[in-house]
């Protein structure tokens, strides 16, 4: 059973299912016909399966395939209609007038698209059977729902985002000694077991995690759906479910069956030992990667993911393969916060990839690449291993510009050859995959002896070969699997002629076990064949054979031409008008209007048809043996052409196994080809906007030359307006920063470009600076800007504290941590209080690298600032002090200088930007005046900071 939720649930509700929800919104009329429907309700068929159904799937939306059309029936139609936009009409069935809707089997994809991404709704596809192929729609039809569409469980829909993986997530926690007892609170220590997978690509991986981490995995891993067990809706295990909600993800809640099937689910304990086949990194580096059986509550997520799988994907399920356990070690953990003010993978301004920093560096032409390149973004290495083979690849592309060029134009023709084995695992698919699958061979083929050529050219042209440069390359490249063989059998069973013209509507003409027979388009064979005919000794039998009835076809339908003098005259067959003779021209049909032998059946102003009526009489010595011999030819035809379409099924079937048994060759090259995407990206990166590449290494050195922010400086060109860099250098004895200045100056984006800088690196990127040395960063943290969450009744300065409080609980003397503001959302001497109290915590306790920006003035006397060193004194030692500053021109003009220097600016001039924002000029004025005041009264303070310094040091003094 499955049970969905709505995006923000209550702590208290337990989720009910949405049909009893749409209930209350229906209108007088639509009750009344739903009591009429529930007091006599139809016993047709049709009614019957239909009712079977919507009783068995009461969580979902029920499509019922009927014909041509996807329909839904009773009160259920009334919401359907809503939410596609359709018209809502009734149907009499047993003497009862009942709601419907319907749309064309055509519009499904748009239609499912709106129901199953834009509301999040669970659609229960049913579909209807022949049960005579050869009778078709005659022999009647069965109807069984197929499958299950939920936000998580896409396989092939066109809608599917290409450059982002539609991950379903399963949440398990271990499960406290009492539940009753963490009802108020839960451990941020309880272990909580992940697995998520990617149904388009099969794409798996467990990790074993903690709650207090679940956010940050949750915005890292980023799910379509995530899936909990009923259970959690119960007691303390809400504050599971409250914090996915939080984050805005869609949940389901989904109870396991007593006995799930062990068909699809794999044995994880043992299967977790071996390294994922399309996991490159993990077995070429052996980081990242624990040899060792799943926890309890991966196994338990694990089951959770597969019986919820089963259960609605049904036929569709697919072989899964081992999943990859990920562990923290070997990755950058970078919170859910962070990920976003530093809109790694999405912008802050309308939550699409505009302004963000993938959006900015990609130079991916493969949709797999792209996806590659977001995860690698969400979850840098920290092995220095890896790091070096991805910047040596990076600096291999980058110094061979021809060799760049030539590769991404051949990668351009690449087809996301994961999604599509995925989709033939599934029993999906069409000729055109087939068609992408030998064309994405031929690319990789194409790549490996282009950085062949490469070699061999410098090896002619006299230039030393430095193996050393050609290690990461060579040791991508050879493990690219040979599939030629797989490609040429590919190649021969596609027609020749339509090879390169091939599109995806061809895939409908071939019977799927999801989809009834239905009578081609043409049932005299004239048509476009999907497999070479040469394929098989059959299939070229067929078509022999249907060939030689096509010219039997064309002389007689050449003699009736001459008979009756109809040049335009054509023997043709319909279902609607059977085997009947068609003339373009009524001009030609004289003479067949005028014999007793052809009866009028249409006529439209210039056309008309005629059908052979039988009579006693043979008046001609041709017409009626004529007529006879075409409905007999008509039906060998239609005979051959049917059993050419089925042979062409049992031949596709053939190659999909055959491209299903390549399997894991085809996923690990296409991992192959993906990280050549990603840093041959990095590499035109690099070129076109001047990165260079970062010394990574052990320890906590941080030291970049005229850094920049990659976002800002390209919205900057954009407009024509150039980027002022900054240095920035963390060493021991300087590991916090302290920056003052002026609003606008620049704070933030220094904040952020330092932050961004690391990312990069560690993703194995070249960085925006001149030079880039950077010690092996483990979680990134960041505290800028902050909004109010009045729904759970968190003002701003609450989000803030909240944030600033899980920085100074995680952060590692490895980290790299940036906050903005701390404490500006109360009174001063409270935000003071608070700001001096963290950048201590900072400093004495965690012992990061940390930047902190700030407005409070106060603060650098509290730390000890010492004007000719720019540092603190006494514990505050290894803090420096860096400040922004406003430059003043003539004519009251001013200019922010976004270049960094020692010190400490105590005046932020918040007037000039509110005058620039276009403040009244009254307002204005009365703010100078009031400013020039409060700068008086500060004056005859001036001895306040020296009590500020001892104040500072005398907390210090008794924190130890």
């Amino acid at each position: 059973m499955v049970v969905v939720d709505t995006v923000e649930p209550k702590a208290e509700e337990v989720p009910t299912p949405p049909v009893t929800k749409r209930r209350k919104r229906q209108s007088k009329a639509q009750k009344a016909a739903a009591v009429r429907t529930e007091a006599a309700l139809p016993s047709t068929p049709l009614a019957t399966e239909i009712l079977d159904n919507l009783t068995r799937y009461p969580h979902c939306i029920l499509l019922t395939r009927v014909g041509q059309f996807y329909e839904s029936y009773f009160d259920q139609a009334a919401d359907v209609a809503r939410l596609l936009n359709i018209k809502l009409t009734q149907k009499t069935w047993g003497g009862q007038r009942i709601l419907m809707c319907g749309f064309p089997l055509m519009h499904l994809n748009k239609y499912l698209k709106v129901l199953v991404q834009e509301h999040n709704r669970f659609v229960a596809m049913c579909e209807e059977f022949a049960r005579d192929p050869t009778l078709g729609a005659k022999g009647g039809f069965d109807r069984r729902v197929v499958r299950i569409v939920t936000p998580g469980t896409l396989i092939d829909e066109p809608f599917l985002i290409p450059y982002e993986n539609n991950y379903l997530l399963s949440v398990v926690p271990a499960p406290p000694p009492d539940w009753a007892e963490v009802k108020h609170a839960v451990s941020p220590k309880l272990p909580i077991g992940l697995a998520w997978i990617d149904v388009s690509t099969g794409e798996f991986y467990t990790k074993s995690t903690v709650f207090s981490s679940l956010k940050d995995e949750l915005v890292r891993i980023s799910p379509k759906e995530v899936v909990l067990d009923q259970r959690l809706s119960k007691d303390g295990a809400q504050h599971v479910r409250n914090a996915i909600v939080e984050e805005g993800f869609f949940v389901s809640s989904f109870t396991s069956p007593e006995e799930p099937p062990t068909d699809d689910v794999i044995s994880v304990t043992t299967s977790a030992t071996q390294a994922s086949p399309d996991d490159l990194t993990s077995i070429q580096l052996k980081d990242g990667l624990l040899p060792v059986p799943l926890s309890e509550e991966e196994t338990k997520a694990v089951e959770l993911l597969t019986a919820f799988m089963h259960t609605n994907l049904m036929e569709h399920m697919p072989a899964l393969s081992s999943p990859t356990r990920e562990v923290s070690s070997g990755r950058m953990q970078i919170d859910s916060q962070t990920v976003k003010s530093l809109e790694i993978r999405e912008g802050l301004r309308d939550g699409g990839t505009t302004g963000s920093l993938l959006s900015v560096i990609k130079r991916t032409v493969t949709t797999s690449g792209t996806r590659l390149l977001a995860r690698w973004l969400c979850s840098p290495s920290t092995s220095l291993a890896e790091i070096n083979a991805r910047q040596s690849l990076v600096a291999f592309f980058h110094e061979r510009p021809y060799l760049r060029e030539d590769l991404v134009q051949v990668l351009r023709e690449t087809g996301d050859a994961t999604r599509i084995v995925q989709k033939f695992m599934l029993g999906r698919g069409g000729p055109f995959d087939l068609f992408a699958i030998c064309t994405t061979v031929n690319t990789w083929a194409a790549v490996k002896d282009r950085i062949a050529m490469e070699r061999k050219m410098s090896e002619q042209e006299g230039v030393a070969i430095d193996e050393s440069h050609w290690s990461s390359i060579d040791a991508l490249v050879n493990r690219l699997g040979d599939l030629s063989h797989l490609a040429q059998r590919i190649r021969m069973a596609l027609p020749q002629s339509e090879a390169t013209g091939l599109d995806e509507e061809m895939t409908e003409d071939l019977p799927t076990e999801s989809s009834p027979l239905q009578m081609q388009r043409n049932p005299l064979g004239i048509t476009d064949w999907s497999i070479n005919p040469e394929f098989s000794v059959h299939l070229k039998q067929l078509h022999v054979a249907l060939k030689k009835f096509l010219v039997k076809k064309d002389k007689l339908e050449h003699r009736l031409q001459t008979t009756y003098d109809a040049p335009s005259l054509t023997l043709r067959a319909s279902p609607g008008q059977g085997m009947h003779v068609h003339v373009a021209r009524k001009s030609h049909a004289y003479k067949l209007k005028d014999s007793e032998e052809f009866a009028p059946i249409s006529e439209s102003g210039s056309t008309c048809s005629f059908f052979h009526q039988a009579t006693q009489y043979v008046h001609s010595l041709i017409l009626p043996a004529t007529m006879q011999e075409w409905a007999q030819l008509a039906a060998k035809i239609c005979e051959t052409t049917f059993a050419i379409r089925m042979a062409e099924k049992e031949a596709f079937g053939q190659l999909r196994n055959e491209v299903t048994m390549h399997a894991p060759i085809i996923r690990r090259n296409a991992r192959i080809i993906d990280e050549l995407d990603v840093t041959l990206g990095f590499a035109n990166l690099a070129a076109n906007m001047h990165f260079v590449r970062p010394v990574v290494k052990e320890g906590t050195s941080y030291h970049v030359v005229n850094g920049r922010h990659p976002t800002v400086e390209l919205g900057l060109l954009t407009s024509g307006r150039g980027f002022t860099p900054n240095t920035v250098t963390f060493n021991p004895d300087s590991r916090l920063h302290i920056i003052t200045g002026p609003n606008m100056a620049g704070k933030s984006t220094l904040l952020r470009q330092t932050a961004l800088i690391a990312i990069l690196a560690q993703t194995g990127s070249f960085v925006p600076a001149d030079y880039a040395e950077v010690g092996i960063v483990d979680r990134v943290f960041s505290r800028i800007g902050a909004k109010d969450d009045l729904f759970r009744d968190r003002s701003t300065f609450m989000v803030e504290m909240l944030e600033a409080g899980d920085i100074l609980r995680r952060a590692t003397p490895n980290s790299l941590v940036i906050m903005d503001e701390v404490g500006r959302g109360t009174t001063v001497e409270d935000g003071l209080a608070i700001a001096f109290a963290t950048a201590h915590h900072l400093l004495a306790v965690n012992g990061c690298r940390a930047m902190f920006a700030t407005h409070f003035h106060e603060l650098a006397d509290m730390l000890g600032y010492d004007p000719m060193t720019h540092k603190g004194q006494g514990p505050f030692s290894d803090i420096a002090f860096y400040c922004t500053d406003v430059d003043e021109i003539e004519d009251g003009y001013f200019t922010y200088s976004h270049r960094l220097r020692p010190g400490v600016n105590r005046d932020s001039h918040g007037i000039k930007v509110a005058q620039l924002a276009g403040m009244p000029e009254d307002a204005v004025r009365v703010a100078r005046t009031a400013l020039a005041w409060l700068k008086e009264r500060s004056a005859e303070r001036s001895g306040r900071a020296v009590e500020l310094r001892d104040l500072g040091q005398a907390l210090v003094t008794d924190r130890t």
